[in-house]
């Protein structure tokens, strides 16, 4: 394969008619084989482009034909690659960004000291200031031997380094360089304009220095913009490579350096795990937090809501479905719905009343401008790895959809923060109980934790808040319970046809204002299990909307930021990892009204 030839260019200069002029420079480009980036704007042209000789020479010509653009020369390089992948051609307000009004190249420019000047310059020792004006990641590679940098992470930041410099550089000669030139043709005149006295500015810049005298006075190689990373000074391709992490250029010493993993880290970004993890958690809490500010739910939506037919309600009618699913909304709130046409099948047609339902037949419920109540968002991650997310609840969040509730939830926001994965919570805690909840990353690793959960295996400790002093410091409860729903989602203590339920308690202190802190371990999972063991045992949870004393039901299962917060925080839990198999375990950090038992 014939070498690549390589050039870059730049022109200062007044153009017009861009829109127009990019679909021909394009055009052009590709027919000559062409690839890499011309950068056009009305104050000039900026390009880096590789092909055949011929194709080169080809672009060059048709650019000097441009008024302007006459006197557009290029600096030439080889290569024994295409060192781009694809064909640019970009419209942009500044060929070099610099955001500083008044500096116009085009009008004026510092004056230049051509290569064999600045090294005779260096040959007599002369008292010099070489100001390298390029990124910190380009003069890491190499720069002239003395030279003073500047600490850039951006050119748009020269100005604020700048007024960092000593003040005494500003009565002495200084010769500012950068790869090709194009800097220094804005970074001279600001210089100048802050008062510095004797500005010079390197023709052509690094490569063209290279090209005329070799690796005089200069020490390493010359970061380039394309795929060749950096040149020596014969302008041959060197063995640098750059970090696809954090895109720092990498020296033939850092890609033998045991913290260099090609794709993964080089010795610039490499962390500890420990960092790495830490860092991650924070990065994945601040997705956390952009999703949920504002509130999902705060913001009006139409909400659809679905409904399927239990196979108990075949042929009965709509209304007469609605009764037995919904009981607690009473037929006349549906009244307005059927109305507006919003009560729809599976085929998205309005339904009446009167109309027979078919069990498994899904309706959907039309709510148009919905508006969620306020919950707390704020959410601390815990743990986080490829198998599992480990977080604090905080109260009220609901875990999932239903009533009222439908984005303001734990698991959209888990769904809009990892997306697109969609984590799966392992277990449920109410929507007013705080504390640590343990989520599978995916479907399989959900596959190997729950059934720990659904057989029992889990350890689970809660601390809990209840009306009264329980005389024994430690007991059980055995009670069983419903195993269906009753008034407002309420379960209920069954004896007789119950589900088998088992929580142990210990008894943490005794208050003097009659309330008491216990720890809860349920052996079993059913809901609301250790709110419905207290009440039963006459010691109900402080806070608690539902299950209140003397074992009378609430009226409402109360979500509200302004409520009093229930006494039930979901404070440890163990359980074997779906990855490793080995036993682990979290806690949450308990709330304040927990107080210290200590």
């Amino acid at each position: 394969m014939p070498p690549v030839t390589n050039i870059a260019a730049y022109q200062f200069a007044n153009l017009t008619g861009l829109k127009e002029w990019r679909p021909e420079l394009l055009d052009l480009c590709r027919t000559a084989g062409l690839k890499g980036t011309i950068l056009l704007s009305p104050e000039g042209i900026n390009l880096f482009m590789a092909g055949s000789p011929e194709g080169v020479e080809t672009l060059l010509t048709a650019l000097r034909q441009r008024p302007g653009l006459e006197r557009l020369t290029a600096k030439y390089s080889e290569s024994a690659h295409q060192p781009f992948t694809r064909l640019l051609v970009r419209l942009k307000k500044e060929i070099i960004a610099f955001g500083v009004p008044g500096i116009d190249p085009a009008q004026r420019t510092s004056p230049k000291l051509t290569p064999h000047e600045l090294k005779q310059w260096l040959d007599e020792g002369r008292p010099v200031t070489l100001l390298d004006t390029r990124n910190d990641y380009e003069f890491k590679l190499g720069t002239f031997r003395g030279a003073l940098t500047m600490d850039l992470d951006h050119f748009r930041n020269f100005p604020a380094a700048v007024d960092a410099l000593p003040p005494e550089l500003k009565e002495q000669p200084i010769v500012m360089f950068c790869t090709g030139g194009i800097r220094c043709e804005k970074a001279g005149p600001y210089m100048e304009r802050e008062g510095f006295k004797s500005i010079y500015q390197l023709e052509g810049g690094i490569l063209k220095y290279f090209e005329e005298c070799g690796s005089a006075h200069y020490d390493g190689e010359c970061f380039v913009f394309d795929h060749r990373v950096g040149v020596d000074p014969a302008l041959s391709e060197t063995s640098s490579a750059i970090c696809y992490v954090c895109q720092e250029p990498l020296t033939e010493e850092d890609q033998v350096s045991p913290k260099y993993r090609q794709g993964q880290s080089c010795p610039a970004c490499w962390r500890a795990p420990e960092e790495q993890r830490e860092a991650a958690l924070a990065a994945r809490q601040e997705a956390l937090q952009r999703v949920t500010s504002p509130l999902p739910g705060s913001v009006p939506y139409d909400n659809n809501r679905p409904l399927k037919v239990p196979a108990s309600c075949e042929g009965l009618t709509v209304m007469e479905t609605l009764a037995v699913v919904l009981p607690h909304h009473p037929a006349e709130s549906w009244e307005p719905v059927f109305a507006a046409g919003r009560m729809r099948d599976d085929d998205h047609r309005p339904v009446q009343p009167d109309d027979c339902v078919r069990g498994g037949q899904r309706l959907v419920q039309l709510v148009p401008g919905t508006l969620e109540p306020e919950v707390d968002a704020g959410i601390r991650l815990l743990h986080e790895d490829e198998a599992i997310i480990v977080l604090h609840k905080p109260a009220p969040l609901p875990m999932h959809a239903g009533g009222r509730f439908n984005r303001n939830t734990l698991a959209w926001f888990l769904a809009a923060a990892w997306h697109p994965q969609k984590p799966r919570p392992a277990h449920r805690l109410d929507a007013n109980t705080t504390g640590v909840v343990v989520v599978s990353r995916t479907r399989h690793f959900a596959s190997l934790l729950q059934p720990q959960f659904e057989r029992g295996e889990v350890e689970k400790h809660y601390l809990v808040r209840v009306q009264g002093h329980p005389p024994a410091d430690g007991f059980v409860c055995e009670a069983a319970i419903s195993a269906e729903c009753g008034t407002l989602g309420t379960r209920a203590v069954d004896e007789s046809h119950g589900l088998p339920a088992v929580t142990g308690f210990t008894v943490l202190r005794r208050d003097p204002d009659g309330t008491a802190l216990l720890e809860a371990r349920p052996k079993t999972g059913r809901t609301n299990q250790i709110r419905i063991h207290l009440q039963h045992l006459g010691w109900p949870v402080c806070g608690d909307p539902l299950y209140l004393a003397d074992g009378q039901t609430g009226r409402t299962p109360t979500v509200s930021m302004e409520d009093p917060p229930l006494c039930l925080h979901a404070w440890k839990i163990g359980f074997r990892h779906p990855l490793s198999g080995a036993w682990t375990h979290f806690e949450a950090e308990p709330p304040a009204w927990v107080g210290d038992w200590s």
